[in-house]
Formats: structure tokens, C-alpha cells, sequence
């Protein structure tokens, strides 16, 4: 168990524990493996979680990290739609800032066309990569997050109805109901989703500090839209689940490896799972990683049921949505059926 950042807050009125639940997916690539097998892995995921019930599963977009195969989520969709029936799926996200709007709306009208009322599209306005990687995704142009308001304002254009008369529409978007999604990790994010009146995905499993000021700050500010009525917050977090809490601990370790990559800015695929993480990180390193991960469940079906409770006790979400990064794919397989039958 990681989870430990919200314990001095004040509790929140409203627990849920029987509420909808999804997959964050970034198409781990894994030590001695490529990036064809992180494709086949996130599609037997997907599979899975739709026997399982999860509501959604979303993919991320990132650049440059030798780790991640979803950079092209929009692509990744279809695939994982193709062979699935039911399951929600969509982008959590598209980094607004990386692409044009008008691109998008023809990317996800094309994907809503071909798999209706199944489509989803999570926006952010972070590049998903270093700057200098940035760069090279915008080749001179020079939008920013400053532009990402405006961004959303054109891209939600082009899917109305009401664009029929201007010179520049995008088909086949215009007039499909493909529901947008905010995603963030700051209070930014929370203003702008609650101006909006769109549904808001916080990113608390790598940056929790904000977790519970934005949830808070986004349902009390809120301004319902012709696209929601009311707010809609889902939580992102890490879990890693097992039937031994000492298995899911060594599981967790491919994970760690990973998130230190993160702290050293190395990129490198997942490696597989070590029996202590001693040696392998510094004191301070482990004291990062603890704070980054805050947001992190790991255990058996009996000892994530309490994480979870007081998780749901501090903070109000409408959705929780996990992400699994496990090294043996069977392994992360049995992690999301135990996850499922505690949510559930």
C-alpha cells in the first residue's frame, strides 16, 4: 500500500464503492518485447475488461518514451473497437496542443462513425513529451497551452450542427455526439472543465497534489452546458492487485522501475518485476516515487477494499479509473479481475 497522501484531509460526506470503474492504457512495451505484443497485450486487456464491466478503457498519448506505444491513440482505437463489441474507448487524451483541431474532429467522427456510442475523447494540454520532442510534433508552429481554451472552443464547433454554414467543416464529425472529456492535474484544469460544464478526468495517478483542491473547487464551480448537467469527476490511480499481498508488492516493482525512470529522465521498456528494490533506488529516489505515486493501491482483494474505502471517503469522484502496469500480462490480467471484484 502506498496510498497516504489524503489522510490529514477532511472526510468527505459520500462514499461510493459501487461505481463505474475503467482502464487507463498507454500500451506498455515491455523488456524483450515490442511494440506489436503492447498492442496485442492492451487489446486482450480490453477484451477482458469488457467481460469484466469496466465502463471505459482510454489510451494516453506520449512521445519519445521508449516504454509507451500508445502515440498514436486515435489509430489504437480502432483496433481495440475492432475487436471488441461494447466497451467504451477513447483517448485520455489527445494533447490538444500537439495537433489540429480540425484533424481531430475528423480522426474521432471517423471512429464514432464506425463504432457509434462507443467513442470518447479525452483532451489535454500538456505536449505528453519533453519540449525539445515538442517541437519537433509542432515543426514551427507556435500554439501553447494558452491556446488550448480557444483549441477546445473550435474543435466543439466543428462537431455542432450549427457550423453547417461555415466555410471550413469537418466530416464525417459534424453533428455526432462524441462526448469531450478535460483531463489535467492542476487547479488550471479544474477551472476550465468547470466553465466549460464538460466532464473532468484528473490525473492523480503521477501528480495527486492538486487531487483534492481541483475536485472540490471543479463541483463547487461548475457551470452545467448543453453537454453536461451536472459535474462528472473521475479519478485516475495506479493498482496493482494479486492474491498475495507479497506477490502484489513484487509485482509493483516492474512499476517502480518505471516511475524512476521517470525521476533519473531515462526512458526504457518495462522491466520485469525484482524481489527488493533496494540497490536498485536511493532513499531520496524511494521518498519521490512515494509522493508521485501517492495515489497507488496495491494488494489483495481484502486489503484493497479498505484503501479503497478511505480513498472514496476523502475525495468525491464519479468514476474511478485505474491503470495496471504489470510486467506478466496473465499477472495483469488477474489483477484487473480483482480489482473488478472489489468495485464491482
Amino acid at each position: 500500500m502506498i496510498f497516504n497522501l489524503l489522510t490529514n484531509y477532511k472526510q468527505s460526506p459520500i462514499l461510493k464503492m459501487n461505481l463505474p470503474y475503467s482502464i487507463l492504457d498507454l500500451a506498455i512495451i515491455r523488456e524483450d518485447y515490442d511494440a506489436k505484443d503492447a498492442y496485442e497485450r492492451s487489446l486482450q486487456v480490453a477484451q477482458k475488461a469488457e467481460e469484466l464491466g469496466f465502463t471505459r478503457l482510454w489510451l494516453a498519448e506520449h512521445h519519445n518514451m521508449a516504454n509507451v506505444g500508445s502515440s498514436s491513440p486515435q489509430i489504437l482505437i480502432g483496433y481495440l473497437a475492432n475487436g471488441t463489441s461494447k466497451i467504451r474507448l477513447g483517448s485520455g487524451g489527445i494533447m490538444l496542443p500537439n495537433h489540429s483541431p480540425l484533424i481531430i474532429a475528423e480522426q474521432f467522427g471517423t471512429l464514432a462513425t464506425l463504432y457509434p456510442n462507443r467513442i470518447d475523447l479525452g483532451l489535454g494540454r500538456a505536449p505528453g513529451t519533453d519540449q525539445t520532442t515538442a517541437t519537433a510534433l509542432r515543426r514551427g508552429r507556435h500554439e501553447s497551452v494558452q491556446e488550448f481554451p480557444s483549441d477546445l472552443d473550435d474543435l466543439q464547433r466543428y462537431f455542432s450542427e450549427e457550423n453547417i454554414d461555415s466555410k471550413v467543416r469537418a466530416f464525417p464529425a459534424e453533428g455526432l455526439d462524441v462526448p469531450i472529456y478535460l483531463l489535467g492535474s492542476s487547479m488550471s484544469s479544474a477551472v476550465l472543465a468547470s466553465q466549460k460544464g464538460l466532464p473532468y478526468a484528473f490525473a492523480s495517478h503521477f501528480a495527486p497534489g492538486y487531487l483534492i483542491n481541483a475536485s472540490k473547487y471543479y463541483r463547487e464551480n461548475f457551470q452545467p452546458s448543453e453537454h453536461s448537467q451536472k459535474p462528472y469527476f473521475i479519478s485516475c490511480v495506479n493498482v496493482i492487485a494479486a492474491d498475495t499481498d507479497e506477490e502484489a508488492h513484487y509485482l509493483a516493482t516492474s512499476f517502480y522501475q518505471t516511475a524512476l525512470g521517470i525521476i533519473r529522465g531515462k526512458s526504457y521498456p518495462m522491466k520485469k518485476p525484482v524481489n527488493s528494490m533496494e540497490g536498485v533506488w536511493s532513499e531520496p529516489e524511494a521518498a519521490a516515487i512515494q509522493n508521485m505515486m501517492a495515489c497507488t493501491f496495491i494488494g489483495t482483494k481484502e486489503s484493497l477494499k479498505p484503501q479503497f474505502e478511505s480513498f472514496f471517503k476523502q475525495v468525491e469522484v464519479d468514476e474511478l479509473m485505474v491503470s495496471t502496469n504489470i510486467y506478466d500480462p496473465e499477472k495483469r490480467l488477474r489483477s484487473l479481475e480483482i480489482t473488478a471484484e472489489v468495485l464491482g
